[in-house]
């Protein structure tokens, strides 16, 4: 028998270095002579922040600056010096997060060659295993006041808010806590728009942006209603993803017309450790997403779930998919 290979391991300190590495690259854009900190430290000290979570970047700083704060901060982050928190601000504000993008390329590449990756693989379609990969929106700053030339703005009830917001792509898999990020993708102002940005334009921007990266890689997009239209749904196409994608009848009309009286049925009762659950599921293939002759079809799955014994709805959802519906796919695309 040979031996067996060895799979890479991909440590702590190996993810130190290659957010150090991708650090490196960043451009130092001060033209005075203050140069009392390195811009290497003011990574490592925005990136500590959050490592430790602190509640706030005060807070963080007085941490940091204990007895053993300074040591913790070279011995796991290589900093010289701990800089404050507005020249931290000033020096990483004018870079783009892009050059980040290569630490989260390399932790995926690593988990791929470990074996790991394999894990997260699911049974779909022809007896395919893809990748699960969730896209959705968060905000991560907002307020009344303070903005900058990079603000969404909102408006509601004449009250202007302004915010920052951006696509956190998340490798998952069902009944798995453990997920895996990969790059974001920001929804900022885009040069030459005069239209103020938005979640699905970024969803795009980042699906051209990685399609050459992770479409070989046999992949399913999850996403909500948002996302389930013709143009987003040709995007995924194109670039060689599959999708499953929540479908809202108040907002998908004419898709629920058409399936109006030809939809099959199948009732599967489900036991999850703690209850007996009934799952009815209502489902049809290739209808159109739209009207027009040259509407893309998709397929169209309900779920309704209630307790056996009270009949009690615990949960209702429907789904649009171009993965065929079949008793192995059906709990696969509605879990």
């Amino acid at each position: 028998m040979g031996l067996e290979q060895k799979r890479a391991i991909f440590t702590f300190d190996d993810m130190i270095a290659s957010l150090r590495q991708a650090m490196q690259t960043f451009p130092d854009l001060r033209t005075g002579k203050n140069k009392t900190y390195r811009l290497m430290d003011a990574a490592s000290g925005a990136f500590s922040v959050f490592f430790t979570q602190c509640p706030s970047f005060l807070s963080h700083q007085e941490l940091m600056r204990e007895k053993y704060g300074l040591s913790n901060a070279r011995t796991l982050f290589g900093m010289r010096d701990i800089p404050t928190d507005n020249h931290i601000r000033t020096l990483l504000d004018p870079i783009s997060p892009d050059f980040l993008d290569p630490v989260f390329e390399g932790c995926f590449a690593a988990i791929k060659t470990s074996g790991h990756l394999d894990s997260f693989r699911v049974r779909l379609g022809n007896q395919q295993d893809d990748l699960l990969i969730a896209l959705d929106g968060t905000e991560y700053h907002t307020s009344e006041t303070i903005s900058c030339n990079n603000c969404s703005i909102r408006v509601k009830d004449h009250q202007t808010r302004y915010l920052h917001s951006m696509i956190t792509p998340t490798l998952v898999k069902p009944n798995n806590n453990t997920v895996i990020s990969l790059p974001a993708e920001f929804i900022t102002p885009q040069d030459g728009n005069e239209k103020q940005d938005c979640e699905q334009n970024a969803a795009k921007r980042w699906i051209r942006k990685h399609k050459k990266r992770y479409a070989f890689e046999k992949v399913t997009i999850l996403g909500d209603d948002l996302y389930s239209h013709e143009p987003m749904c040709r995007e995924f196409l194109s670039a060689g993803f599959n999708f499953i994608l929540v479908a809202k009848p108040d907002s998908h009309k004419t898709l629920y017309e058409w399936c109006e009286g030809i939809r099959q049925e199948k009732v599967v009762d489900r036991f999850d450790g703690k209850k007996h659950l009934i799952y009815t599921y209502r489902y049809v293939e290739q209808v159109p997403l739209r009207d027009g002759k040259d509407a893309l079809c998709v397929n169209l799955v309900e779920v309704t779930v209630r307790e056996r014994k009270s009949r009690e709805q615990v949960y209702r959802n429907a789904f649009v998919t171009n993965h065929p519906l079949t008793d192995e796919t059906l709990p696969v695309i509605v879990d």
